[in-house]
């Protein structure tokens, strides 16, 4: 039994790790070969985050490397797509390309066909706006991290829908020893073009901060800064990830109400509520699922709010015990690995068994 696994980015990029490469063990005991073909290598990823150049030779020959094997499919049983086989190419290439008798299962963890349909430019709108929902429609199963990308996948006629969130492995993360910091840390986790959700809460954040015994530590930001806000940036690294949130006092997810945040799966806050750490987050999208409100966390509508829930929290350090603690519970329940990784290896036997019966 064979899968072709057609990732986004290869096991350093963090997005093809949890939603795909992490899984691995549990489809390889149930006796699948998985070959490998990720689009974007550690070299994009270095242009992400440390101003690398952008390895263009090396995206072109993995494009046609991709063609070339979706041509050939050589004794393929599944196809495992991350979000599309060719970005900014035409649906009808890529239709063309993904169209037989090989059933697809194609992955969303963002709203990606929000970055062709709500594009600024008109030519992308109207030529790219439809064709994820392209890819969709044609695919045997559509995963989906929340029930915002279901529900576009619902409108397109997708065959059948599973809901699977971004999950961490309890293995990898845990809850670490006490720390207690010289100064109550705010902790975020991401990558540069998510930082820019900071900025939606700078007024709170520096006037939290200004009597100088808090401060806010970014993991994962490159060249980031607020004025008026000392900010401790951190180069994000696999091996310091767990580390770095066990550091944290408690973990924030601010975000600004939009279509393509609503399809955000809330993946920091299961990483930061997975290390026991309480959470802080705007009511957009998931994460008014995975914070239950007054339990592990809070929810932030207002100015009012976050400024208030930043006090609570650094005023009472059983309450950020108490709040963590439930936390990580909700984690071990909902969203970790060994909770979704054998419902994962099950769907797959059933997309397989289904193909051999049709062609008996």
């Amino acid at each position: 039994m064979k899968i072709l696994l057609l990732s986004r980015y290869d096991r350093r990029g963090s997005s093809s790790m949890v939603r795909m490469f992490q899984y691995f063990p549990y489809l390889e005991k149930d006796g699948w070969e998985i070959i490998e073909q990720p689009l974007l290598s550690y070299r994009y990823i270095n242009y992400l985050f440390e101003d690398a150049p952008v390895p263009y030779a090396e995206i072109i020959k993995n494009y046609f490397k991709r063609i070339s094997l979706l041509i050939s499919k050589s004794r393929i049983d599944i196809i495992w797509l991350q979000q599309e086989a060719f970005p900014w190419f035409p649906k009808w290439f890529e239709k063309m390309l993904l169209k037989s008798n090989i059933p697809v299962i194609v992955d969303y963890d963002d709203a990606f066909f929000h970055r062709y349909d709500l594009h600024s430019n008109l030519l992308v709108r109207k030529f790219l706006g439809k064709k994820i929902d392209s890819v969709m429609n044609l695919s045997r199963v559509v995963i989906a991290g929340n029930e915002y990308l279901a529900d576009r996948a619902r409108l397109n006629s997708a065959r059948q829908i599973e809901i699977f969130p971004t999950v961490v492995s309890l293995d990898r993360f845990f809850v670490g020893p006490e720390i207690k910091n010289e100064k109550f840390v705010i902790g975020w986790l991401g990558s540069p073009p998510t930082a820019k959700y900071l900025l939606s809460i700078h007024k709170e954040l520096k006037s939290f901060c200004s009597d100088n015994e808090s401060r806010l530590v970014v993991i994962g930001s490159k060249d980031f800064s607020m004025d008026g806000l000392p900010v401790a940036i951190r180069t994000w690294k696999d091996e310091n990830e767990v580390k770095d949130v066990q550091g944290f006092d408690i973990g924030i997810m601010p975000l600004v109400d939009s279509p393509w945040e609503r399809g955000k799966c809330g993946f920091k806050l299961i990483q930061y509520m997975a290390c026991a750490k309480p959470v802080i987050a705007s009511p957009v999208g998931v994460n008014i699922e995975i914070v239950q409100h007054g339990v592990n966390g809070f929810l932030a509508d207002t100015s009012e709010d976050w400024i208030n829930y930043f006090t609570i929290l650094k005023n009472d350090p059983e309450l950020r015990k108490k709040m963590g603690l439930a936390g990580r519970k909700h984690v071990e329940e909902n969203y970790s690995l060994q909770a979704t990784g054998p419902r994962l290896a099950r769907l797959f036997k059933s997309i397989y068994e289904e193909k051999m019966l049709r062609n008996r």
